[in-house]
């Protein structure tokens, strides 16, 4: 994942009220200025994988984009429908973005390999959005995805193409954090039109680390260390609106911890699903993302390829 050095502050002030490295610091004047900035990787038609993207505007305010991807089969075979995958990307809720290129390779790799239809979110960053902008900018997205259960939804590719019987979450660290959310949320009100069949999270971030200071300061409403959207809650995991749960660790991530004890939370929860972990022993953090052609980040795209299409 290419990285750029960030610009120049804009801030008139050399005072620092507030610094969490490496994502972002704050001016006592109020300017943010992140300790990185990334290149925006236009919807393309990538002749190597014949897969098609493009970016939608999925509300105008507050401003929520996504970008759609679809695979080459469907040039062949205009009637069949595929699965779709919802992604959201991680980033500390308040980095990258859907048009991120390690991203856009990320997805659109997934779309090829597992022959779905791919929606990935860009939501607002923390902290210019306080959370919860960021979940409630995932939800405006999977709304705008049931909008098209009866074929009649704003974009074509999704009507033509998309099956909602069949539709799965995927999300790394940050965005795990925020798929686990989404559906919660999908058990407590619903998504009419949609079945979410799994869920697959990322070495996700669940609390209990030095990050928590930051998710805390991100969003100013919080009820402390256990505020169910930074550590899930027993009954929110119990009526889980998913059939299945795969989660991604790696031995040398700071968040191995959290996603362990989630993954036994969840099968203590009572829910009736069926969750599988995998761990990479020698990984770090979104390994998969850094070095995307290693044998272990192959192993698991192939992990969540398996997981998407294991009901086909």
């Amino acid at each position: 994942m290419k990285m750029e050095p960030p610009p120049p502050s804009l801030s008139n002030s050399d005072d620092i009220a507030h610094q969490f490295f490496p994502f972002f610091k704050v001016y006592k004047d109020g300017c943010v200025e992140r300790f990185m900035s990334f290149e925006k990787h236009p919807a393309s038609d990538d002749q190597n994988t014949g897969v098609h993207s493009k970016d939608v505007v999925i509300s105008s305010e507050p401003v929520v984009s996504a970008r759609v991807f679809i695979p080459r089969i469907l040039n062949n075979n205009p009637e069949k429908k595929l699965p779709l995958v919802v992604y959201i990307h991680g980033g500390g809720f308040s980095i990258a973005s859907a048009f991120h290129p390690g991203y856009h390779k990320y997805v659109s790799s997934l779309v090829a390999q597992a022959n779905v239809i791919a929606v990935s979110v860009d939501y607002r960053l923390a902290p210019e959005h306080p959370i919860p902008a960021c979940y409630d900018d995932s939800w405006a997205v999977l709304k705008w995805v049931a909008s098209h259960a009866n074929g009649d939804g704003p974009d074509p590719w999704l009507n033509n193409h998309a099956d909602l019987g069949r539709v799965f979450l995927a999300g790394d660290s940050a965005g795990a954090n925020i798929s686990h959310n989404m559906v919660v949320r999908v058990g407590s009100y619903g998504l009419p039109g949609v079945k979410l069949v799994g869920v697959a999270l990322v070495h996700p971030y669940f609390g209990g680390t030095e990050d928590d200071k930051m998710w805390l300061y991100m969003c100013p409403e919080n009820s402390g260390l256990d505020d169910p959207r930074l550590k899930p809650a027993v009954e929110d995991l119990g009526r889980l609106e998913c059939e299945r749960v795969l989660v991604f660790v790696a031995g040398k991530d700071h968040l191995r911890e959290r996603g362990t004890c989630y993954v036994e939370a969840l099968k203590g929860s009572g829910w009736k699903g069926t969750v599988e972990i995998v761990e990479h022993e020698e990984e770090r953090h979104v390994f998969h993302l850094m070095k995307p052609e290693s044998e272990t980040a192959v192993d698991l795209m192939n992990g969540l390829v398996s997981f998407i299409n294991q009901a086909d």
